[in-house]
């Protein structure tokens, strides 16, 4: 599922959309009530997906639809605000369609971002986790179908999809600002069902610490171009099997919302050193 052709028209069309001259060095996904980041940027340029060839719209409310390129922290970055899921009836192409556009225009580093109910105990909601590794539970792939050469190989490895040595920039930019921050393996499931008890208790069987309803393909297809991909998720509920509790959008929503504060935070802190890294 690579349409090489549909994402460099979208692409090209982006590109004569943004400022000239403007080149950005670093991606951002901004997932489910983190789209508030989007202020922290400056000399903002919005470009809606409504403007865009083929490109998907979200139909979640809570995802604003557009592209919006600025600096945070001094450097160029082009922020895809809103993403589409599966669970939209959205294919593996259209959900990473965004990623594959922003690593056309040059992106060298992606920064992933969801919004996921932790399985972890010692987790708890409000908190931020940097993602190590993932779990692919949708039984779909972005590199399924004929492969495209000029993007990756047909069988990319995958025992490093998050960058090491931006883990650990994320580890040291949250000690440098007092914030703690967790670490951990991030499920992937289609959704938009939350968990049950025996998939909640599954999933932490699996090894996993934290589930959501994205991230993972776009992991894999940024990857698979060779772009150095980072992941973040916003810990909104805790998902304890034996005593759980109903959680709502709302809910989930809310606690995101506060927990932008300090992804803000930790991204003006990291990103400046993400991109030191870079060169």
């Amino acid at each position: 599922m690579q349409n090489l052709k549909k994402v460099q028209i979208c692409t090209k069309t982006l590109k004569n959309l943004l400022p000239q001259g403007f080149t950005p060095i670093v991606g951002l996904v901004l997932g489910t009530g983190l789209g508030s980041l989007g202020e922290s940027l400056e000399h903002t340029t919005a470009v809606p997906y409504t403007g865009l060839p083929d490109f998907p719209q979200s139909t979640v409310t809570s995802h604003h639809g557009q592209f919006l390129a600025g600096y945070l922290s001094g450097v160029p970055v082009l922020l895809q605000q809103g993403r589409c899921h599966l669970y939209e009836g959205r294919q593996p192409d259209e959900v990473c369609m965004g990623v594959r556009v922003m690593a056309e225009l040059g992106i060298q580093s992606l920064v992933l971002t969801n919004a996921a109910g932790s399985v972890n105990p010692l987790f708890a909601a409000g908190s931020l986790m940097i993602i190590d590794d993932h779990i692919n539970f949708t039984g779909k792939s972005p590199l399924t179908g004929t492969n495209e050469d000029s993007w990756g190989l047909r069988f990319p490895d995958m025992s490093r999809v998050y960058d090491p040595e931006h883990i650990q920039t994320f580890e040291q930019a949250a000690l440098s600002i007092g914030l703690r921050i967790e670490k951990g393996t991030y499920a992937c499931v289609a959704g938009p069902q939350l968990e049950t008890r025996a998939e909640t208790r599954m999933f932490k069987m699996l090894g996993a610490d934290a589930v959501g309803m994205s991230t993972a393909l776009e992991a894999i297809a940024a990857h698979h171009m060779g772009v150095r991909v980072s992941a973040l998720s916003c810990l909104t509920n805790q998902n304890l099997p034996d005593c759980m509790d109903e959680a709502t959008i709302e809910e989930i929503l809310a606690i995101a919302g506060k927990a932008g504060n300090n992804l803000a935070r930790l991204l003006c802190a990291a990103l400046p050193k993400l991109v030191d890294g870079m060169e």
